[in-house]
């Protein structure tokens, strides 16, 4: 038995400098904003910040916010801001093409907007936000506390490696324009970005804490980013296990698979992570939104029934008889070929649910590529052994970064002189090669869907937005420039705006954030000229035979959410329910597909 400590002792010595990180979905703005709250109620000044592309910090502490420190209601110490990089981007192009407006032609000061209007000047301009913060000591100097909540796992790593690779590229680059602009620009931030490395590698002015659930695939990637951060220097880690479910003792079948999958999650972590300070957060059955909530999130491990606002009786789950998995699976079949994304916010399920649907379409007879754009890719451990007609892939961004490094040298530098030559390796050592060589693999994806099907698994939601808001852009180049470009990527954005050939999947859980956050992405995903196809709430509880009363109260609290969805998405939703047995392997994912398919007296949550 895993002895619970609680995160209140956590919070009681911490360091000046907090991050949470891990797998999207494991609670890390639940824990950050808690431990905000905590902070504040103990006297001290605190500043919340997130650096997440889709942060969901105004639906959680119930604030507006923007880029500028806002005071929140309620608790007097607390302030918090979100970095937007669509803004932050802007500003940074305006700082950096100012100066020259009015100096260079316009021909130049063109090339030089277009070069500072992909996704990699977005990414550089949120991280000079961010190292403003940490490395600026005066920027900060009116807080005890800096709390970072950050992007799912894959684009924080992405994050805190900018600092070293930045570093470098300033190091070794000789020319007058990077990727992201004049390279004067940047160096001015050189001073700023070697205080930000120092910064998150002092242990005693920085911690980075690793928030998990307790699940096998979560502790697994806690692992990759501890090994991944320690690498970079960031020593100073602690482990958080959220969700932690309090059953032992219980009779109820479904709450005790619930504890006895955590359980097992927790003895099986891998050796190292399982060295670090470990503390624990129970499985609450309420929503994490408002203050009060937050204040009681970080509690004792005790159900505060009388505290639980419970959905009225008259709401009855057996008003909401969604369609299985299986239901979907039939109308996709139809089409016999073709591509489906599953999207949505991080650890809501998408590589489940992507590999339910790959497997079964193979059971059926049909030549199926099951692949993903996910930095923290899981799809080959969710399919287990090998299936017949399934392939598995993965775009691998190193793999493809050398390739097109490799492809670019011997075509456009094959007539470079040694100078010319130089300049085009050192250009294409920068971070920005990177998301060029991952679209065009995307496109290349993608146009394999005319032969087969093709379920890509996406990133989580910031990425995958500017994944697809790369694909824009890149259509818009190619159209001028035809000629340079591979038939896939000339065909790409018509290929995902086609409902017959692509069908956009929205992956939620019944929780507020989640279909927050889903319902944001449909709305983007339309302003792009794609319209999501379906929606799909995955692990839920509202129809589970459970007796439990933290899963009841659980399966309540999620009928008004599912109720949205329905309004957001009419005749097509389908619903997935929360299963004992984790859904990896052929005949699991197999199971989930029918999963659900219940009738009226069969549903017995409420």
């Amino acid at each position: 038995m895993v002895k619970k400590i609680p995160i209140a002792q956590m919070i009681e010595q911490t360091t000046r400098n907090l991050f949470f990180t891990g797998k999207g979905g494991v609670g890390k703005t639940s824990l950050a904003c808690a431990t905000a709250v905590a902070l504040a109620d103990r006297g001290k000044r605190v500043l919340l910040v997130s650096t997440d592309p889709a942060s969901n910090l105004d639906a959680v502490l119930e604030t507006e916010l923007t880029s500028e420190p806002r005071p929140i209601a309620g608790v007097p110490k607390l302030f918090a801001l979100n970095i937007d990089p669509e803004a932050a981007a802007h500003d940074f192009r305006e700082r950096l093409i100012t100066p020259y407006r009015g100096v260079l032609p316009f021909t130049v000061i063109a090339r030089m907007e277009e070069q500072l209007s992909g996704g990699c000047t977005m990414e550089i301009a949120a991280f000079n936000e961010f190292s403003h913060l940490l490395g600026d000591t005066q920027a900060t100097a009116q807080f005890d506390h800096v709390i970072f909540d950050t992007a799912p796992t894959g684009h924080t790593l992405r994050l805190l490696q900018l600092p070293k690779a930045w570093d470098g590229f300033l190091t070794t680059t000789t020319g007058e324009v990077s990727c992201v602009g004049p390279m004067a620009g940047l160096q001015q931030k050189r001073e700023m970005y070697t205080a930000t490395v120092d910064a998150l590698a002092n242990p005693e002015l920085t911690t980075v804490i690793l928030v998990s659930r307790p699940e096998s695939s979560a502790l697994k990637e806690a692992e990759r980013t501890r090994k991944e951060l320690h690498s970079l220097g960031l020593t100073h880690q602690q482990l958080v296990v959220n969700g932690m479910f309090v059953g032992e003792e219980t009779t109820d079948p479904v709450a005790g698979a619930l504890a006895t999958r955590g359980q097992e999650a927790l003895t099986l972590m891998p050796t190292s992570l399982a060295t670090l300070p470990r503390f624990y957060v129970p499985l609450r059955p309420e929503n994490i939104v408002g203050i009060p909530t937050l204040r009681r999130f970080i509690g004792d491990l005790k159900f505060p029934e009388h505290q639980v606002h419970i959905v009225p009786q008259n709401m009855r789950s057996d008003t909401l008889l969604l369609p299985p998995l299986a239901s979907l699976i039939d109308h996709i079949a139809q089409e016999g070929r073709g591509v489906v994304m599953t999207v949505g916010k991080g650890g809501v399920g998408k590589t489940t649910i992507a590999a339910a649907i790959a497997v079964e379409l193979a059971r059926r007879g049909y030549p199926v590529q099951l692949t993903t754009t996910d930095p923290a890719a899981h799809v080959q451990a969710s399919i287990g052994k090998s299936v017949a007609g399934l392939t598995v892939s993965r775009i691998d961004p190193e793999v493809e970064t050398e390739a097109y490094r490799k492809e670019v040298l011997n075509t456009a530098g094959r007539e470079l002189d040694a100078e010319g030559r130089a300049l085009l390796e050192e250009d294409l050592r920068s971070p920005c090669t990177e998301e060029i060589a991952v679209f065009r693999a995307f496109a290349q994806t993608v146009a394999q869907g005319s032969q087969r099907f093709v379920i890509l698994d996406t990133a989580p939601t910031g990425h995958t937005l500017l994944l697809l808001d790369t694909t824009e852009a890149y259509h818009r180049e190619v159209t001028r420039n035809a000629n340079r470009q591979s038939p896939e990527v000339m065909e790409l954005l018509p290929r995902l705006r086609d409902p017959h050939f692509t069908r956009i999947l929205i992956v939620t859980l019944a929780e507020p954030t989640p279909v927050q956050e889903a319902e944001r992405l449909q709305n983007d995903l339309r302003r792009a000229g794609i319209t999501p196809y379906a929606w799909i709430v995955n692990q839920s509880f509202v129809h589970t035979p459970s007796r439990e009363p933290i899963l009841q109260v659980r399966g309540r609290n999620e009928l008004p959410l599912i109720t949205k969805v329905q309004l957001l998405m009419p005749g097509r939703t389908f619903l997935v329910p929360w299963v004992a047995e984790i859904p990896v392997g052929e005949d699991r994912l197999h199971q989930l597909t029918e999963a659900g398919s219940i009738s009226q007296n069969e549903s017995s949550v409420v």
